[in-house]
């Protein structure tokens, strides 16, 4: 399975590449990597995810694989935590997040008190609340000592052995799949030169209030050979934050997601069906309209282009999905149409109006009288009966109406309208709209 690109705008802009895999419309994860890595480290464990009915997002930090280098040179903490908060509130719903390493520690600084609403979990990988500095200044001289790259894929696989020496040497078509080549052949690691000189101890102030703080579901995972995590930072963690989670690795080191995959994900799995379980999301007045739509969504409908002539003569029409039979005696129907529609001064002044429900071979005319255009009856065959309100040529249905209700209806005003004369099609499928997408329907 491969992911689909993705970008993102993180603090002050800055571009945040990402991959999505599985289906969008699942509960989302999104995945941070740890420092001097890169989101393909997660494709494996992205899979997993996607297969278990989750839309996995892994995410290149700034200065990381994909995502734009800091300009300014900001790799604190606090920038990575912005970028994620910015990263969030550009999707529809609250992911779980997981992050390794400096991606827990980064998702641990976005999320404590007030970011909580921006997520819906927190999992959090060989990142209690700082690094043992013996074993960050190990990793950190590795990645200086290599900063000016390597001569050919042999010699970055024994650099990688080298941060990472209980895994296994990676093969060189492995390896290649996380350095960028310049012009001249040579290999680098994918990340910013300057990460390692502008991230440092300090950075990790203010974790124990996080921790303090945290309000999320949230599990830490880490592994018993660690050479950064120490027990009495897991402990630690334990004591402020009672209510995370606890899961020890063992025979794992630092990155516990290569060495030991499938318990990584099953610890993972069990703890998001468990405690971010794939239920229905809820909607609560007055929080995000985006919930709310997405509800409404779930009820499929079919599509009109409801038409009238204006003070001038001119033909006026718009798409719309919010239409229905209101009674048959008298007969009566009604169409919603948004306050921000360029028509709706028309509508609001016309004594008469025409409604046509589309069909399989009119998603193009959908489209057009969906944009804020002036060709839209240019480009659509069309006809006028007594009124001289507009009839789409060979629509499953036409109505022709008299205005017989004008409400309002918040962002809409209901249309309400006294049929005269109406017109179908017994042997085409109709257009429909379902999910904030064209579906298609065959009768059997």
């Amino acid at each position: 399975m491969s992911g689909a690109r993705l970008q993102f705008s993180g603090f002050g802009g800055l571009a945040i590449a990402a991959e999505g895999f599985g289906a969008p419309d699942q509960p989302a994860v999104v995945l941070l990597h740890g420092g001097a890595q890169s989101r393909g480290v997660w494709r494996e464990a992205a899979r997993a995810l996607a297969a278990a009915g989750r839309y996995a997002i892994t995410v290149d930090l700034r200065g990381h694989g994909d995502s734009e280098w800091a300009k300014d040179g900001r790799y604190d903490i606090e920038a990575f935590a912005e970028d994620l908060r910015s990263l969030l509130g550009q999707l529809d719903r609250r992911p779980v997040v997981v992050g390794a390493s400096l991606g827990g520690y980064v998702a641990l600084a976005a999320l404590h008190g007030t970011g909580a609403a921006l997520a819906s979990g927190l999992v959090m990988i060989d990142a209690a609340l700082s690094m043992n500095p013996e074993g960050r200044q190990r990793f950190a001289q590795i990645l200086r000592r290599h900063a000016m790259g390597f001569g050919d894929l042999t010699e970055a696989a024994a650099a990688a052995h080298e941060l990472a020496p209980q895994q296994r040497l990676a093969e060189p078509a492995d390896i290649a799949r996380q350095l960028r080549q310049d012009a001249g052949g040579r290999y680098f690691w994918a990340w910013d030169p300057q990460f390692p000189d502008r991230f440092d101890a300090s950075h990790f102030a203010g974790l124990d209030h996080a921790a303090a703080d945290l309000t999320l579901p949230t599990l830490l995972m880490y592994g018993g050979d660690s050479a950064v995590v120490r027990e009495d930072e897991v402990n630690r963690f334990r004591d402020l934050a009672p209510n995370a989670e606890i899961v020890r690795i063992e025979d794992a080191s630092h990155p516990l997601t290569v060495e030991q995959l499938d318990g990584f994900n099953a610890a993972l799995l069990e703890f998001l069906e468990r405690r971010v379980p794939r239920e229905p999301i809820s909607y609560e007045s007055g929080s995000d309209p985006r919930t709310l739509r997405d509800a409404l969504g779930c009820f499929g409908t079919g599509v009109v282009v409801a038409t009238t002539i204006d003070a001038e003569g001119r033909p006026q029409g718009l798409t719309a999905n919010s239409f229905t039979s209101v009674s048959l005696d008298p007969p009566l129907i009604l169409v919603c149409v948004a306050k921000t529609a360029r028509s709706l001064a028309a509508f609001a002044s016309s004594d008469t109006f025409a409604v046509n429900v589309l069909h399989i071979g009119q998603q193009l005319d959908s489209a057009r009288f969906a944009r804020r255009a002036d060709d839209r009856f240019s480009a659509s065959a069309w006809e006028g009966w007594e009124s001289g309100s507009p009839i789409l040529s060979g629509s499953l249905a036409s109505i022709e109406c008299d205005k017989h209700g004008w409400h309002d209806g918040g962002d809409h005003m209901i249309l309400v309208g006294r049929v005269r004369r109406a017109r179908y099609e017994p042997h085409r499928d109709p257009l429909l709209y379902f999910r904030g997408a064209y579906r298609r329907l065959h009768f059997h």
